[in-house]
């Protein structure tokens, strides 16, 4: 589907549609707006609505911000700023500022629309629905902002008027909880605002509904009642940085509720759900086909609403002279990850990609270090999109599954144990992913600590490489532990041992050539040996037309790094972490040279 409602938005926001709409971008003040009567009724003031849409969601939200975790790794060279970034060595100057700048614009037009809104003056009924609308859009766009700051700075300045009414261009650090809290009071009035999605008024799921500000709002309340790195806000001093839950206990135990209550309500409402197939899911969002399980995207199609290089940047590898045109991945797979699924779980064909296409468009099978993300994959689109680097492929927010994994959570936070209900939720998404067969999912936890950890395996296997896994294992209070870990079964897979004993030395397979767009392969099938293959077995495989592959090599056509305990990926992987430092990230030094209000205020062990 065309993603119209953003082509509209940016064409407001260039100049190109309304000249007096020109100024959006280049000037913060309400004045401009104002001026110009663009809050004169609901249909101009939709288009600066529409405006904080487009800031909304950059690149390096899944890019930078998405790699560093144990699905998803960097496979840039030790000194490009990006692969630094994605092992933990953080420095004030190379800080990625793109995210920071577009969503302190974003909440600018946020609070802009906020103000104005209210006062005006709608024709009918109708109308004053329509009203409603918008400014639950922008009550939840600004918390959703906000999150996507705190998540990865803490600590950060919290405008909620336009500059003009603010008197000043600067402004302080402000507590995440207050700012937390904030976001929580912004999508609790959004959902009284905002209509359900079969009351129609939102014909597209590129924009708040309900439904989604009820997903938002249990994303950001758990947030908000997780751990975080802190420090104190009068001294900055060094010695009082912690990794800790707020300590208000019972604001704790009251955003779990927030969080179960606004997940129940998506869940009682019934109109969303999960898709009978794991790959559905991802193949319609490829191609812009909504469904009852996506919940909220951010909308990329056409050559002025596509810089975001979806299926490019993080999708499979795919040559320049194939029929599917050049994706040059520069996110790999963690080679760990394809082993923490198990056996008939449909997820890891979907999620990781087995495969490279060749100049030829043959399907080339990956070894471990070679394997790329899958969910993204141009091979699954129907046409090739606007171009290489422009497949129009939607950023997916909000789906259902992860409100009943939220449910799950919540419910066993607030009982100490995990309820039936919880366990339901639970079950309907693991159950999903091996294909609908109960058999196979195992036994469910019980106990609090058990069923904790598996809901927090399960979001890695349901939502991997989604852009959550990096600041969920922070907000869990384990992110180091959980790393470390990952890096000792790194060296594990490589020198063959432990739990990746007996997995294939080599494999082989027919290399196949695709036909063309919407291609059905999921993954290349194989024939996997535990060594190598003797003499006799390899002159059969191959006069089988079979071609063998060692599973600890590089593979030439997508560009991946040898599998060895000596290679030096393998010793650089997560090579700044440090525990109670790297939770949080400093701030870029331009930007607190930007703001006098920021002086002094660096990330206290920066």
């Amino acid at each position: 589907m065309k993603k119209i409602l953003y082509n509209i938005s940016i064409v407001v926001l260039s100049g190109v549609m309304l000249t007096s709409c020109k100024k959006f971008l280049d000037r913060r003040s309400e004045a401009s707006f104002d001026s110009e009567s663009t809050f004169q009724d609901a249909s101009r003031a939709e288009m600066v609505v529409l405006g904080i849409y487009s800031l909304s969601f950059n690149r390096e939200l899944y890019y930078q911000f998405g790699m560093g975790t144990d699905e998803c790794i960097s496979t840039e060279g030790e000194t490009n700023s990006k692969n630094m970034f994605a092992n933990y060595v953080y420095s004030p100057d190379i800080t990625p500022t793109d995210t920071y700048a577009a969503m302190y614009k974003a909440i600018e037009y946020a609070n802009i629309c906020i103000k104005n809104l209210p006062g005006i003056t709608p024709a009918d009924d109708k109308d004053q629905k329509k009203l409603n609308m918008l400014l639950g859009e922008a009550y939840a766009l600004r918390a959703m902002c906000y999150m996507n700051v705190v998540r990865y700075f803490g600590d950060v300045p919290y405008p909620t008027i336009p500059v003009q009414d603010a008197g000043t261009y600067t402004s302080s650090r402000v507590s995440r909880d207050t700012i937390y809290d904030g976001c929580v009071a912004d999508l609790q009035k959004a959902v009284q605002l905002l209509p359900w999605k079969s009351e129609g008024m939102v014909p597209t799921i590129e924009r708040f509904t309900k439904n989604a500000a009820y997903g938002i709002l249990a994303r950001t309340a758990l947030y908000a009642a997780g751990y975080s790195l802190r420090w104190d806000l009068n001294t900055f001093a060094a010695s009082s940085i912690k990794l800790a839950q707020r300590s208000d206990a019972a604001r704790v135990r009251e955003l779990y509720q927030i969080a179960s209550d606004a997940c129940n309500a998506v869940m009682q409402k019934g109109e969303n759900s999960l898709l009978t197939s794991y790959e559905t899911v991802f193949r319609d969002l490829v191609n812009g086909r909504y469904n009852n399980e996506s919940m909220l995207e951010f909308g990329q199609y056409g050559p002025d609403v596509n810089g975001s290089a979806i299926g490019y940047t993080n999708g499979m590898f795919s040559h320049t002279s194939s029929l599917f045109g050049k994706a040059q991945p520069a996110m790999g797979v963690m080679p760990t990850f394809y082993f923490d699924f198990e056996d008939g779980d449909t997820r890891r064909d979907v999620s990781i990609t087995n495969y490279g296409i060749t100049d030829k468009s043959a399907r080339q099978l990956n070894s471990y270090g070679a394997n790329t993300i899958g969910k993204f994959r141009v091979t699954w689109k129907t046409t090739a999109g606007t171009g290489i680097n422009l497949r129009d492929i939607n950023w997916p927010w909000l789906r259902y599954s992860d409100v009943l994994l939220m449910y799950a959570e919540a419910q066993n936070e607030l009982n100490s144990a995990p309820t039936p209900t919880a366990i339901a939720a639970y079950e309907q998404v693991r159950k999903r992913g091996f294909g609908g067969n109960a058999t196979k999912i195992g036994v469910t936890p019980v106990t609090y600590q058990d069923f904790k950890n598996a809901v927090i395996n399960e979001r890695k296997l349901e939502l991997s490489f989604e852009g959550w896994r990096r600041t969920d294992l922070v907000r869990w209070g384990i992110q180091f532990e959980t790393l470390t870990q990952t890096k000792q079964n790194l060296i594990d897979m490589t020198n063959h041992t432990g739990k990746y004993a007996n997995i294939d030395l080599y494999r082989t397979y027919k290399l196949e050539t695709a036909t063309g767009f919407n291609d059905p392969v999921v993954a290349v099938p194989f024939t996997g040996f535990k060594a190598k293959l003797n003499t006799t077995d390899s002159a059969t495989a191959k006069s089988n037309g079979l071609t063998i592959l060692d599973m600890y090599s590089a593979t030439a056509i997508s560009g991946g790094q040898v599998l060895g305990a000596t290679q030096a990926w393998v010793k650089a992987i997560f090579r700044g972490l440090e525990k109670n430092k790297t939770e949080l990230l400093p701030l870029n030094t331009t930007t607190i040279n930007n703001n006098p209000g920021l002086a002094g205020q660096q990330h206290p062990l920066y």
